[in-house]
């Protein structure tokens, strides 16, 4: 379940942004031709080149359009050029300037719990989607999934974005046993096996890997082992041994009719406590190294990359790298996944697929130049051919139909996939490389071919996934009571987590954790769990689950 996130905004840029939404006229549509609900409008106007800005919020994203194969066949066959715009450092305030300055690209993709998202619609700096859909391309409601389009609709009743990587009810059962999850209790394969792959789902045999692991193998090519790993510390905690622990350990979203958030600390729950002295007990003995605490994305990566850690609890698909590198040196190096904690029943974990909510969404902004054209383009991007054209390419050169009538890369292609990613996105551009509006739960139908590097923590994660669909999107109102309870806990168990796994003796732990329940009591977390059910109960409604 990701951890909901909340952009700085103070009140006086929402107040400016609303009257900057009031007074704004829309402008003229260049181009919208005859429309039809029986064919794609793109294919009418595709022989007219235009150019859309793009703005990506994310610093790290590095492709450009009209370099790749793929881009460049998609420009040829729609007339739709793309200039790509990305943040050159903090997202937040570059997108928050726009806003501000009603300098909104054509098109803007985001997160879809980003606070700028509910900014911009609220402000009437984006356009409706399904009402440029009826003015200019009907096709789109043909294309686009209708449970989607019902996630995302407001209370206004329309719908402003469309999401990437989205999984629906239906999803779930047309391609059950296909879909995986990016959460992970990863262990280097060589270390593990030359350790008799020992069971770590108790704290006891968990406890004894790591000691054995440090024992065995104390440093990594002149390195010091690190026992365990995992993602980074930040002054709101540590999303891994937050909502990817309580998943491990199969703890149930919601308890008596309300929602349990994790990332506000679920030190009530005595399998999540117990747990937590696990690690404390293993710091106590040296077993978490100081780097735990103190590194960053890109240097656990690093150390990931030379191998260095024995295990890890991680989401794997940012493994790839590291893994890539471990196995061009070394096949028995890399990292697999394994049983890691489970509770004290022993239960299998209940891991997090994809969400309805996705991981993107994708707007269409007032200042677009052409509002007809990126309709279109989006009704493509969308559609089975869109996703055949991003996902496999150009048919007879990047990709052919094997015998068995499925899609395959050419072997030149999928070699360069698997073994020079980055000279593949570049330059073929297949695989969703262009990854703004990919329907991940589509291309699992095709059987999706997996690098030696990465594919069995991707297929282990198969029996234990499920939806959190629910639970998604539970975003408190910006600037209210419950919201800014929730940013003060948060930062307090920021700070508490650490003092936790750090504390002395399990008396201090047990004295931390009695203080911050206290605290959380005090500051009106009942508060917040209670705006948050709320809104998970109209998740519920929307997804029929009521």
């Amino acid at each position: 379940m990701k951890r909901i996130k909340f952009a700085v905004a103070g009140l006086a840029m929402v107040a400016a942004v609303a009257l900057l939404g009031c007074g704004k006229n829309e402008k003229s549509t260049a181009s919208s031709g005859s429309v039809s609900a029986d064919a794609p409008g793109w294919r009418e106007n595709a022989g007219k080149a235009i150019k859309f800005d793009w703005y990506i919020n994310f610093s790290w994203f590095a492709r450009h359009w009209g370099d790749s194969k793929v881009s460049k066949y998609v420009t040829e066959k729609t007339g739709v050029d793309i200039n790509f715009i990305v943040p050159a450092g903090n997202e937040a305030e570059k997108l928050n300037a726009m806003i501000a300055g009603d300098a909104l690209p054509d098109l803007i993709t985001l997160g879809w719990y980003e606070a700028q998202v509910p900014m911009m619609i609220e402000a009437g700096l984006v356009e409706p989607l399904d009402v440029l859909a009826e003015k200019y391309d009907p096709y789109f409601f043909k294309i686009a999934d209708s449970d989607k389009l019902g996630w995302y609709t407001r209370d206004d009743g329309h719908v402003y974005g469309y999401p990437n990587a989205s999984y629906t009810a239906k999803d779930y059962e047309k391609y059950r046993g296909k879909l995986t999850s990016n959460e992970t209790f990863l262990v280097r394969k060589d270390m593990y096996e030359a350790l008799g792959r020992p069971d770590m789902t108790t704290p006891e045999g968990f406890l004894n890997a790591l000691r054995a692991a440090k024992e065995r193998f104390p440093s990594v090519n002149g390195q010091p082992l690190i026992p365990f790993g995992t993602n980074e510390f930040t002054d709101v905690g540590c999303t891994q041994l937050q909502g990817y622990l309580g998943h491990f350990l199969a703890l149930p979203p919601e308890k008596d009719g309300k929602f349990v958030n994790f990332d506000l600390g679920n030190t009530e729950e005595e399998e999540y406590t117990r747990w937590l002295k696990v690690f404390r007990q293993a710091n106590e003995e040296g077993l978490f190294a100081t780097d735990v605490f103190v590194d960053k994305r890109s240097q656990i990566e690093e150390k990931a990359a030379q191998g260095r850690y024995f295990c890890m609890l991680y989401q794997n698909w940012d493994m790839q790298a590291p893994q890539n590198a471990l196995y061009a040196r070394d096949p028995e190096s890399i990292y697999i996944a394994v049983s890691g904690p489970r509770n004290s029943k022993g239960e299998a974990p209940v891991l997090a697929g994809g969400g309805i909510a996705g991981w993107t969404i994708t707007l269409i902004s007032k200042n677009c130049k052409d509002k007809a054209r990126a309709i279109q383009f989006l009704t493509y991007l969308i559609s089975e051919e869109g996703q055949m054209d991003l996902n496999f390419g150009i048919k007879g050169e990047t990709y052919t139909i094997g015998s068995d009538g499925l899609p395959h890369l050419t072997p030149e292609v999928a070699a360069l996939d698997k073994n020079e990613k980055n000279k593949q996105e570049t330059d073929i551009g297949v695989q969703y490389t262009y990854w703004m509006l990919m329907d991940t739960a589509w291309q699992a139908q095709w059987g999706i071919e997996y690098a030696p590097s990465l594919e069995q923590p991707q297929l282990w994660t198969r029996p234990y996934v499920r939806s959190y669909a629910a639970y998604d999107g539970l975003t408190l109102p910006v600037g209210s009571d419950e919201q800014l309870i929730y940013e003060d806990i948060q930062r307090r168990w920021g700070k508490v987590l650490p003092q936790l796994i750090r504390a002395p003796s399990e008396a201090e732990f047990d004295r931390l954790v009695a203080e911050f329940n206290q605290y959380k009591k005090d500051k009106g977390i009942d508060k917040v769990i209670a705006a948050q059910t709320a809104l998970m109960n109209a998740n519920k409604k929307k997804l029929g689950m009521q």
